[in-house]
């Protein structure tokens, strides 16, 4: 099965895009074939910034994506948001690629099922 998972807040502040990603990675470890595409917009573009460095036993956006990619995952992210925090593809972590609303739409065309976070 195909999954869209859109997540739109910030990293941190509170907890709605650890928990989008956190459904994803179980998604991930309880469908093997499923495809998983995660796109981050507006705030949730900073999940994928690159050297997140957060206190012992916080948890990390970045390393919560690196497993995801790990699981074969795709990360997009959203270029206009990107653009108006002032974020490069430099910033990023490695595996998350820079998209745009037209893949977006092709995404969400695609997948059996969209989640909206």
């Amino acid at each position: 099965m195909k999954h869209l998972i859109l997540l739109n807040d910030p990293p941190y502040g509170n907890e709605r895009s650890f928990n989008g990603l956190r459904m994803a990675h179980a998604l991930a470890k309880n469908e093997p074939e499923a495809e998983i595409t995660v796109f981050l917009i507006a705030d949730a573009v900073l999940c994928a910034k690159a050297g997140q460095k957060t206190p012992d036993g916080y948890y990390n956006l970045e390393r919560t994506l690196r497993r995801l990619l790990s699981a074969k995952g795709r990360v997009l992210m959203c270029g206009t948001s990107m653009d108006a925090r002032g974020l490069t593809e430099g910033d990023m972590m490695e595996g998350a690629s820079r998209s745009t609303m037209d893949e977006l739409a092709q995404a969400t065309l695609a997948v059996d099922k969209v989640l909206v976070v």
